[in-house]
């Protein structure tokens, strides 16, 4: 499939990129996992629309570490088809 296919393909990709103190990144943390554990979904805003993501019982977790000496970071990705 080319590049071409996969962007026509996708129906909606959110990013959000925030600089918050390591306890507000805990925090948002909390609720992203409090709200896929009591309703099974994650909610995004984007354009003044909420868009609603069901997410499945069976999925795949990754969690991906890179340190370097430029920065460091944490990736967490759910992951389903």
């Amino acid at each position: 499939m080319s590049v071409r296919e996969k962007e026509a393909a996708l129906l909606i990709e959110h990013e959000t990129n925030e600089h918050l103190r390591r306890e507000e990144a805990a925090a948002r943390l909390r609720e992203i996992a409090d709200e896929l554990a009591r309703q099974n979904e994650i909610s995004f805003v984007r354009g003044g629309i909420t868009h609603t993501v069901k997410v499945p019982d069976d999925i795949t977790f990754e969690f991906e570490v890179e340190i370097g000496e430029d920065g460091s970071e944490i990736e967490l990705s759910l992951k389903w088809s």
